[in-house]
């Protein structure tokens, strides 16, 4: 990956205690995308993305969808244009 797009991506609901993370993980599996997802002390949960623009827009529309019950808002940082950092996708 080289010049690629950065996001962060923050979810809110009750998306911490539920599997939320390890939903994120497997999802972003199935995406050319590397980061990781973590849980914020105010409840939320970060994702922070890097990867081709469609590829981002494909998980976060994924982790959405298959936890629509748990998600109450989705807010998407602007997104960034930088040199790849991550190798990999992880839960931190």
């Amino acid at each position: 990956m080289d010049n690629m797009q950065y996001e962060q991506v923050y979810f809110s609901g009750r998306v911490q205690g539920v599997g939320f993370r390890q939903a994120v993980l497997q999802a972003a599996r199935e995406f050319e995308v590397a980061g990781f997802v973590q849980n914020l002390s105010d409840g939320r949960v970060l994702l922070e993305v890097e990867g081709k623009a469609a590829e981002i827009d494909g998980l976060v529309s994924a982790v959405e969808e298959r936890m629509h019950g748990y998600v109450r808002q989705t807010e998407r940082g602007e997104p960034e244009q930088r040199e790849a950092v991550y190798a990999g996708f992880e839960i931190r």
